[in-house]
């Protein structure tokens, strides 16, 4: 009877399901991911697959892109002046990690910030080692500001940073440290990335180094508004990787990397109420990332191509419904860019393009919503031609389009080539006498447009401090300044009133 009802007893079999672990840590401002082969997604065993994940065989994958990436990754620490620390450069730190509706104790920790002693850091991130001879990418705002910037790397071994350029309007930097044979990441294509697939954060968050988090890709092309609204960049370029992986402040500039080790991307921001990670990062596309460093390290100065159109983006349904408000139309939401208009020497103009036609595709690359043209664009420098698609009166056209600068020019420029307001980041408006009146000046200048990251604002100065004197000259317009400043080589002093009258005289050197 028991040998009978041995052989009647059923075999059970376990079906193990695997699962991945992710683990978030954080600092200031750095931020870094993986993503890798789907390898894992088979088994040793021949002819057998599984409909859940290999545990171990996702482990190695990590394991390995851990190992590839960490050594790659820096600390970065931003010195930076008692003034410039006052001015926008911490309401940037806020907006990229603090909190937005004021919780959190962000603004007692801004307040410690503005006493930071002058050999302490006044915020840090992180860097990515890009080559050999120590060239490093990181974010625009993890160096804005600073009078001095320190690089750390995984080995702890320390060194002084030259800052080779910034571009605030894909929140991306370019720093140079002294030494050879460094580890370094390669850039993969970012173009290949898909949603799903997985990902490793890489960075110093939180004061805690060389922290590794895991998670997916969750979206592609995501511009969230973040460099625009206070980033103080003019054309912002936002079409970010987003990922779960656990970014936090000290992220920023840290690498986002595939199961290969290979930078797809640069972390740059998370979306949050608390300033700290709920489950949504961003990072700035490599193929982006990587463009801005060749021409920052080729040029200089970034080349940007522009289209030449002011436009709609019709997948924002609360832009169409204010659009048509404002201009009694009945445009209705869905995908592309519509044409409301065109700037100066518009290449886009030019080519037969007119107000109304709905920007389907560039160069066959599907364009969505504005995210999507700012970053096919974007990508191309003046001079490039690109093949717009459009939709006009219902019919598909296409049309050869020569992108140019902001200038209408279509040829690449060097930072020589550039004007004395480029080189110096701001443009100046004369005063008023009412104000001389009340300050009691008798010549001055507004300064407005100070770019982000400029010698101006390097300086202390925002949008709307008056300038009296530059090198010991009054000046009273854009052109006076132009004029102190034009093939001048070497110290340059500032004299200028701040929003509540007091007088600075701060100096720089003329790039």
């Amino acid at each position: 009877m028991k040998s009978t009802l041995k052989k009647l007893l059923p075999f059970a079999v376990v079906g193990v399901v695997s699962g991945a672990t992710t683990v978030g840590a954080i600092q200031y401002f750095g931020h870094n991911s993986n993503n890798g082969d789907q390898s894992y997604f088979t088994t040793s065993a021949p002819n057998t697959t599984f409909a859940g994940m290999n545990t171990g065989a996702v482990g190695d994958d990590f394991v390995k892109a851990a190992k590839t990436t960490v050594p790659a990754v820096v600390t970065i620490k931003n010195y930076q002046s008692r003034t410039a620390s006052r001015a926008s450069e911490q309401d940037l730190f806020d907006f990229f990690f603090g909190d937005p509706f004021g919780g959190g104790g962000r603004g007692q920790q801004r307040q410690k910030q503005q006493q930071t002693p002058d050999n302490m850091p006044s915020g840090m991130g992180s860097g990515v080692i890009i080559s050999p001879d120590g060239y490093i990418i990181s974010n625009n705002h993890v160096v804005a500001g600073a009078n001095k910037l320190e690089v750390v790397l995984s080995n702890k071994k320390a060194y002084i940073a030259t800052l080779i350029g910034t571009d605030p309007n894909t929140d991306i930097s370019l720093l140079k440290i002294e030494e050879k044979g460094l580890p370094y990441l390669n850039f993969a294509n970012s173009d290949n990335i898909d949603v799903g697939q997985w990902v490793l954060a890489v960075g110093n968050p939180l004061g805690l180094n060389s922290t590794v988090t895991a998670g997916i890709v969750s979206a592609k092309g995501r511009g969230i508004g973040i460099l625009g609204s206070q980033g103080k960049a003019a054309n912002p370029i936002e079409s970010f990787i987003q990922t779960d992986a656990a970014i936090n402040p000290g992220n920023s500039g840290g690498a986002l990397v595939n199961t290969n080790g290979e930078l797809i991307g640069i972390n740059s921001a998370i979306q949050s109420t608390t300033g700290y990670y709920q489950g949504y990062g961003f990072a700035v596309p490599a193929n982006l990332a990587r463009k801005i460093v060749e021409d920052i390290k080729k040029f200089g100065i970034v080349q940007r191509g522009f289209l030449g159109v002011q436009s709609l983006d019709l997948s924002n349904d609360q832009q169409v419904l204010m659009y048509n408000k404002q201009n009694k139309t009945d445009l209705k939401a869905g995908a592309g860019v519509y044409v409301t208009g065109f700037g100066e020497n518009s290449g886009a103009e030019d080519a037969g393009l007119k107000k109304g036609d709905i920007i389907t595709k560039i160069d066959n690359y599907a364009i969505t919503d504005f995210a999507d043209l700012s970053m096919s664009i974007g990508s191309k420098r003046p001079g490039d031609k690109v093949q717009v698609t459009y939709t006009r009166n219902g019919k598909e056209n296409t049309s050869t389009v020569t992108l140019r600068d902001q200038k209408g020019g279509t040829s690449t420029r060097t930072k020589a080539d550039l004007s004395v307001t480029e080189k110096i980041g701001a443009e100046f408006d004369p005063l008023n006498e009412r104000f001389k009146t009340e300050y009691g000046l008798n010549s001055g200048v507004v300064a407005k447009n100070v770019a982000e990251g400029s010698e101006m604002a390097k300086i202390g100065i925002v949008d709307n401090y008056i300038i009296i004197e530059i090198n010991g000259k009054p000046v009273n317009s854009q052109k006076d300044v132009e004029k102190v400043l034009d093939k001048y080589q070497g110290n340059v002093q500032v004299k200028f009133v701040d929003d509540y009258g007091r007088n600075y005289t701060k100096g720089f050197k003329m790039p």
